[in-house]
């Protein structure tokens, strides 16, 4: 049997940051956090904080802490139900894995009114839309949007839409490399812009001119700053059209090969055990995304 004291303190450290700071949300002493964390860690034989600054759980922690997670999720449809629960509950933190893109542009305005409703708090991992499913599969995350549509183990997939890219760069960079026009063949030797990694997009776009996969280009693993270095005229990139319908009205941006383009389907993973809440939130995404995205055919 889980014993619950114990892991409120371990969830304290890592959401307050540190053991001063949850000891006061707590009402207990620093060396009481200290002693309860140590305690759970004897009764299970292995460590559940590495004791950097802040803090950070591993991966048997983190486990712990999205079933304390799921726990007050579920506790929260109680309240108003039972007499004599205490309704003075800590609002809840939502762990949510979410693509850098979609935080860029549509998805503050979609949650806003749902999270101002229901007073959640969230605390976004950011990821690429291509590989945040592994956060769900190791457990890490409450729910996540990634372009995956295959559901992991006690998870539910809802399709959102997709989001539309659109091959850009200035019209400072287009002269300089293109001064003849453009040539899609000289592509793979022009400086590209890549968010990381896990970055496909430029690949793909690529790929579907017929060109090889080998290219030049920069990393930059910032939204923003993506489009910062596309507009200064350091390389081309794959950029979300919402994010970019100024610069491109106003000829700041413009596209390498009009109606080239590629789309990202996007998909919402969340556990099945989530309670009413995290049930609501999928069902208010479901209908805001309709405005914000590009139906899945």
């Amino acid at each position: 049997m889980l014993d619950y004291k114990l892991l409120n303190a371990l969830a304290a450290v890592v959401e307050q940051g540190g053991f001063e700071r949850a000891a006061q949300v707590l009402g207990l002493s620093q060396s009481a956090v200290s002693q309860r964390i140590k305690l759970l860690e004897a009764r299970l034989g292995q460590p559940l904080l590495l004791r950097s600054s802040p803090p950070q759980p591993t991966e048997v922690g983190r486990r712990l802490l999205n079933h304390v997670q799921q726990v007050r999720l579920l506790e929260r449809n109680l309240h108003g139900q039972v007499p004599g629960l205490d309704s003075q509950a800590m609002p809840e933190r939502l762990r949510i894995a979410l693509n850098a893109d979609s935080l860029a542009t549509w998805w503050a305005a979609a949650v806003q009114p749902f999270c101002a409703t229901h007073e959640l708090l969230l605390e976004l991992v950011v990821e690429d839309q291509a590989v945040g499913l592994k956060r769900m599969r190791a457990g890490d995350v409450a729910a996540c949007v990634c372009a995956s549509e295959v559901a992991v183990t006690g998870a539910r997939c809802e399709p959102l839409g997709a989001m539309r890219y659109l091959a850009l760069a200035s019209p400072a960079f287009m002269a300089r490399y293109f001064p003849d026009g453009f040539s899609a063949k000289d592509l793979p030797q022009v400086p590209a812009i890549v968010f990381g990694a896990d970055d496909r997009l430029q690949h793909r776009y690529l790929e579907a001119l017929g060109l090889a996969e080998g290219f030049v280009h920069h990393l930059c693993p910032s939204s923003e700053g993506f489009v910062q270095l596309a507009l200064a005229g350091l390389g081309w990139g794959l950029m979300p059209a919402l994010q970019v319908q100024g610069q491109l009205a106003r000829g700041e941006l413009v596209e390498l090969l009009p109606g080239q383009h590629v789309d990202v389907p996007l998909y919402w993973h969340h556990w099945r055990q989530g309670g009413e809440l995290l049930d609501s939130l999928t069902l208010h995404l479901r209908r805001v995304a309709r405005s914000k995205l590009i139906a899945l055919g």
